[in-house]
């Protein structure tokens, strides 16, 4: 029994781990790498495994940074089972398919710089529309929470509520190879307690080995009620001036919480009921769309209001724009909306040409309510820099830069804390996390051994 690491290995994004029991070969996730421009080359560069020879795929949730390398891992050759959730198989499908046309967008505008300067045309996407499709093929069996799965012989798998975004899980391995046994928990990403939609993360089940992530490792989280009194006091003070709010928006799960609380906003009189609200985000769109389907994972209270007949992310000014020329419709608004856009990192999509009308506004306001990733846009103007480059223009920054911790969807390091105690595991593998977050939260952990490999490393279970 081997466990191989070949993503988030001492960074934050691109989870992909590799269970080698019985002769069969798992991978946990297979995510892209997320940030400054030279992680394009890092997505290209071989997985450190012949994708062909592995005969299952477990995915934990369907953020991009677990799943976003699935087709890539299809059109090199895997045709083995994916198992997931079924909210995950479906957000999965559209994360996917909107990364295909990103990469394919990206390389045409590659192409024709390229053409203009009369340089040789760089390579192409990393995958297409198409390679994003086949993918679909390999999804199997669906996994219900708390419902073991005999993998194949020797691999049983549990999926258990990690409560971070619908669908998502902690995926218990039950390992038996030459009558030996060993029990595998791998975290995936660990929702943050007390959330709103969404149940809490359910207690984990007890391991002899942890892989965890640590994103928060090292911090607290600022409690979510005087976080939602922020954001409600950044749209008031912002519509004062005459100014737009734009809230970089992660599709799944922030989109829909940041709705959640705009329409609590509104219904409690805080915010005016005629606020224009913009969701300028297909893909945040379409995963509202799939929220709605699946009550299973929802908590109390937001089930309640589903039996009541209300949706919990509707408003009275809530504006669907699907269409290119509906987003650009939006620079006629002249002050009072919320703009939400993807993506939450600025790294693609309309954001950008929404943050380059607006950050050299000094009447506007820029929220950021998620995680930026060292090397991205978003994490460059909420450490402060002055000016920012964007579509080849150096745009000074005026806006106001509001960074509400808050919302996160990650657990905090407390929260993490209290789940690995319950875990008790004899070794701990810490991954997704920067280097010096890690090596803070391996200082708290007690009566384990801890790893923090590096990518491509093994460890012998």
């Amino acid at each position: 029994m081997n466990l191989g690491f070949h993503g988030a290995d001492r960074g934050v994004t691109g989870s992909c781990h590799l269970v080698e029991c019985a002769g069969k070969l798992i991978l946990v996730d297979c995510g892209l790498y997320q940030g400054h421009r030279e992680i394009e080359q890092e997505n290209a560069e071989p997985f450190g495994f012949d994708p062909a020879s592995i005969d299952f795929l477990l995915l934990t949730h369907a953020h991009l940074d677990h799943c976003g390398r699935i087709p890539l891992l299809v059109k090199r050759g895997f045709r083995g089972e994916i198992i997931t959730t079924d909210a995950s198989r479906e957000l999965a499908r559209l994360v996917m398919l909107d990364a295909a046309h990103i990469q394919e967008e990206d390389a045409a505008h590659r192409a024709r710089h390229a053409h203009h300067a009369g340089r040789e045309a760089p390579l192409g996407p990393l995958y297409t529309t198409v390679d994003a499709i086949d993918c679909f093929d390999r999804f199997g069996r669906m996994a219900g929470y708390g419902e073991p799965i005999d993998v194949t012989k020797g691999v049983r798998a549990t999926f258990v509520d990690a409560g971070h975004i619908l669908g998502s899980a902690c995926v218990l391995l039950e390992l038996e190879e030459a009558g030996r046994r060993r029990r595998v928990l791998f975290s995936g990403d660990l929702g943050n307690p007390g959330r709103p939609i969404l149940r809490d993360p359910q207690r984990p089940p007890r391991a002899d080995v942890v892989l965890m992530e640590t994103t928060y490792g090292d911090r607290l989280h600022r409690p979510l009620e005087p976080s939602v009194q922020e954001l409600y006091e950044s749209v008031r003070a912002t519509f004062e001036r005459g100014g737009d709010v734009i809230i970089p928006t992660f599709a799944l799960e922030r989109a829909q919480e940041v709705l959640y609380f705009l329409r609590e906003g509104v219904e409690r009189g805080v915010l005016p009921a005629s606020m224009p609200v913009f969701l300028d985000s297909p893909m945040a769109i379409s995963a509202t769309e799939i929220f709605r389907r699946h009550p299973e994972c929802y908590d109390v209270e937001t089930r309640e209001l589903f039996r009541d007949g209300r949706d919990p992310f509707a408003l009275p000014g809530l504006r669907i724009t699907r269409l290119a020329s509906e987003s650009m419709a939006i620079n006629e608004v002249t002050g009072g909306a919320v703009i939400m856009a993807g993506s939450g990192m600025c790294t693609g999509g309309r954001v950008r040409h929404h943050l380059r009308r607006h950050l050299d506004r000094a009447q506007s306001s820029v929220v950021f309510v998620g995680y930026a990733t060292r090397g991205t846009l978003a994490r460059r103007i909420i450490d402060g820099a002055h000016s920012v480059r964007l579509f080849g223009d150096e745009l000074p920054v005026r806006a106001h830069i509001h960074t509400i911790g808050g919302f996160s969807a990650h657990a905090g390091r407390d929260d993490l804390l209290a789940w690995h105690r319950f875990v008790g595991a004899s070794e701990t593998v810490l991954v997704h996390g920067e280097d010096d977050v890690m090596h803070s939260f391996a200082k708290r952990l007690e009566d384990t051994k801890v790893v923090m490999p590096q990518l491509h490393d093994q460890l012998e279970l």
